[in-house]
């Protein structure tokens, strides 16, 4: 085969990889007819800080090779600092989208913008320069997080396809911890006050919204 043919399919395969990642596709699909709709909570629109509600009789949610429980109910309107699209981890086929959120003094861009932020292997990253950085370490932690996405559905799917860094997002779902058939597990942070480590939040969007 000619080497230009070769270089071609290579060409297409890997497109077909990127619209695959790119698209709705990775929506976490109930199996016989599970639903979890949105937490009994407030809307998101001008919430200050992230809202957390205990959870109650929120249903366990069986999805295909995998278990979706619910462990709080969850709200946010936040500034994003960072999207990152994943296509081939473990994680993708439920969560294809990572956002990096900041609220209260990180959602300004005149502080966020000070610092280099940067994404990859499901971590959210910032550095500053010699001035040092713009908020005290403690409260960027505390008003910013990396934020695992899982789309309920289509419509959510493609709202989070659309959105951009430096838009503002609302976001209503429920912080969950997923189980696989094969014994893998991904578990939600529950507080705002960790980092590093397993302080991303892992979030079931039932309801979503950018601009």
């Amino acid at each position: 085969m000619p080497r230009w043919l070769w270089i071609t399919l290579a060409v297409a395969t890997l497109a077909l990889f990127w619209v695959a990642g790119r698209s709705p596709g990775g929506v976490a699909v109930p199996v016989q007819g599970a639903t979890l709709g949105c937490p009994p909570m407030a809307s998101p629109s001008g919430l200050a800080e992230p809202l957390q509600v205990p959870v109650e009789d929120a249903p366990v949610l069986a999805l295909e090779g995998h278990t979706l429980r619910p462990l709080a109910g969850f709200a946010i309107q936040a500034r994003v600092l960072g999207r990152e699209d994943y296509r081939f981890d473990r994680n993708a086929g439920l969560s294809p989208t990572d956002l990096a959120l900041g609220w209260q003094r990180m959602a300004d861009p005149a502080i966020y913008k000070q610092l280099d932020i940067s994404q990859g292997g499901r971590w959210y990253r910032y550095r500053w320069g010699t001035d040092g950085p713009p908020l005290p370490l403690q409260e960027i932690i505390r008003s910013s997080a990396n934020m695992h996405l899982v789309p309920a559905n289509d419509a959510v799917a493609r709202a989070i396809d659309r959105v951009r860094e430096d838009q503002t997002v609302r976001l209503k779902g429920w912080l969950v911890e997923i189980h696989g058939d094969d014994g893998w597990q991904w578990r939600s942070s529950l507080t705002r006050e960790d980092s590093g480590d397993g302080a991303c939040e892992l979030i079931y969007v039932c309801e979503f919204e950018s601009w």
